[in-house]
């Protein structure tokens, strides 16, 4: 059973609820989801009560032979000014060494998002996943114009990854692209 990584960082949930779609999609289509997080960064690193490894939402924190071991990946954040959170960038430039490696090549990867207003940057920040993911040689996918969700879409939702506007919970459109991107890494990573 393939595994894919789904790799966020979320502050107020509506990342984590992304994740969990794209996670039940990762399982719906034949594969093995395996959430994790990022500490976060704000005024110092996050650590649960009780747990060094653990997040306050309950998420194990991610280590490189994450990403070493996974057959794809998932990776998300909230906008921060139109690019992807600190936390998680501050953990993907931590992986020079699988870079050098070779490590991701060829490994299926989609992005996914959630910004509080409509003109948050959505694609921008979706943008700024992409582009650590394609240094690593991955095959960054998003989601087809064929995708019901881009036509009905009232909040989030782009071609390059399902996102969502958080001014509320996940919209049903939201929630069901994450599923089937869920759904397509599984398919790609088991090409040969």
């Amino acid at each position: 059973m393939t595994q894919i990584l789904v790799l966020f960082y979320s502050r107020t949930g509506h990342v984590a609820e992304l994740a969990e779609a794209v996670a039940a999609g990762i399982e719906l289509g034949g594969g093995e989801a395996k959430l994790r997080t990022v500490p976060n960064l704000n005024p110092a690193p996050e650590t649960a009560s009780d747990d060094p490894f653990e997040s306050k939402l309950g998420y194990l924190f991610a280590t490189k032979d994450d990403l070493r071991e996974c057959g794809g990946l998932a990776l998300g954040s909230p906008a921060r000014f139109g690019t992807m959170a600190a936390p998680l960038k501050g953990f993907l430039e931590t992986t020079s060494d699988l870079w050098l490696s070779g490590a991701m090549i060829d490994k299926p990867a989609a992005v996914f998002a959630s910004a509080s207003s409509l003109h948050g940057g959505h694609e921008s920040v979706l943008q700024s996943m992409m582009t650590p993911l394609l240094h690593h040689g991955m095959v960054v996918m998003g989601c087809p114009y064929s995708d019901p969700g881009l036509a009905v879409t009232e909040g989030g939702g782009t071609p390059y990854g399902p996102t969502h506007l958080d001014a509320e919970k996940l919209r049903p459109h939201e929630r069901d692209m994450a599923i089937r991107l869920g759904q397509r890494l599984v398919k790609w990573s088991q090409h040969d």
